[in-house]
């Protein structure tokens, strides 16, 4: 009975949260909708890179160029055989999860810094490519694609940020959901075991080079798709989008947003948009120089990193789990107190 409760709930809270994501867009100008829609890709990328991290406990600085692959992908197949935008979708998911088979069997192999250096080095030369392909992938301008077509059901005047907004965010809602199933299911129990000791992991029969790999194919997967939905949202793919700083980025929203919580890159997702935005009212305000306003986002990147490392190591979900469980300790203290003073009025009450 409570196994059918919980997914009644899972249901509930699922409807809900589509609901939310149809309605909240028309209560946002159409800035504020493009903000969403960048959300809705990062979101994406930290939940793939979550997985390898927070639950496998690797690290990868490669992720930008998993995206970047994604992003080729798709723009390739728009401008080429006129498949439907799902269909793309998925083809660049599948691209991006065969090119994560090649950087999991480096991921099995290495380990610490070596792995933060062999994803640095993907990150750093994958991008370049397209100088060495310029008819192909467009050289440094990269290549162009037509915005999606909003459907004429939504009406003439409809925004396409709004529609944009849509298709980002609930790619992450069904990436979401798939990512929460698996991480409760016997392969996220393995993951957690390989991140916690793979020596013992190995003798309980579990095989670690697999279990690896499997986390890094599933979380270039995410990244593809994350790439793909960045070419919907800026019509572009080009090297410049994908530079060093976007894999940091992306292990920054993970760090921020807790390491092993899925929950947590929503918050990571939103300060990886809202900083720069931030960043650059506050140049404006103090008039600052471009130099300085160029690297301003950098430096609040820093503050913010280490201030939510010492105020809350769990990152910022590990941090509302805790207030909470707070909450729910000091209630439950006070209903303990209660109760003996209950037990002895009903006692004085008795004849």
């Amino acid at each position: 009975m409570s196994r059918l409760l919980r997914v009644a709930a899972g249901v509930v809270l699922a409807a809900a949260a589509v609901a939310l994501v149809l309605v909240l867009p028309h209560w946002l100008s159409d800035a504020k909708a493009a903000e969403f829609a960048r959300a809705g890709c990062f979101f994406i990328a930290i939940l793939g890179l979550n997985l390898v991290t927070g639950y496998t406990g690797q690290i990868s600085l490669g992720h930008g160029a998993l995206m970047a692959i994604g992003a080729y992908t798709t723009a390739k197949l728009q401008s080429g055989p006129g498949w439907p935008l799902a269909v793309i979708l998925a083809v660049a998911v599948v691209v991006t999860a065969l090119a994560g088979i090649l950087a999991g069997a480096a991921a099995a192999r290495l380990r610490g810094p070596y792995l933060a250096g062999a994803t640095l080095a993907l990150a750093v030369g994958l991008p370049s490519l397209a100088d060495k392909f310029p008819k192909f992938l467009g050289a440094s301008n990269g290549i162009t694609v037509p915005p999606p077509t909003v459907p004429s059901s939504l009406g003439a005047t409809f925004p396409l940020e709004r529609w944009q907004a849509w298709i980002t965010i609930l790619g992450g809602l069904a990436t979401y959901v798939l990512l929460a199933n698996l991480v409760r299911s016997r392969v996220g129990r393995s993951l957690r075991a390989v991140r916690d000791d793979e020596i013992a992991a190995e003798l309980c029969g579990l095989h670690v080079p697999r279990t690896q790999v499997l986390a890094f194919v599933i979380s270039a997967a995410c990244a593809g798709l994350a790439g793909g939905l960045f070419v919907v949202v800026n019509n572009l793919a080009a090297p410049g989008s994908f530079p060093l700083s976007l894999s940091v980025a992306v292990l920054t929203g993970v760090i921020l947003g807790g390491l092993g919580s899925l929950m947590g890159a929503v918050w990571g997702a939103a300060l990886i948009v809202l900083i720069p935005t931030w960043s650059d009212d506050l140049s404006k305000a103090m008039n600052l120089s471009q130099n300085v306003q160029a690297n301003l986002s950098i430096a609040i990147y820093g503050l913010v990193l280490i201030g939510v490392m010492l105020a809350a190591p769990r990152g910022l979900q590990g941090l509302i789990e805790r207030v909470v469980g707070l909450g729910r300790g000091l209630r439950d203290n006070q209903q303990r107190s209660r109760a003996p003073q209950r037990a002895g009025k009903e006692e004085k009450s008795e004849p």
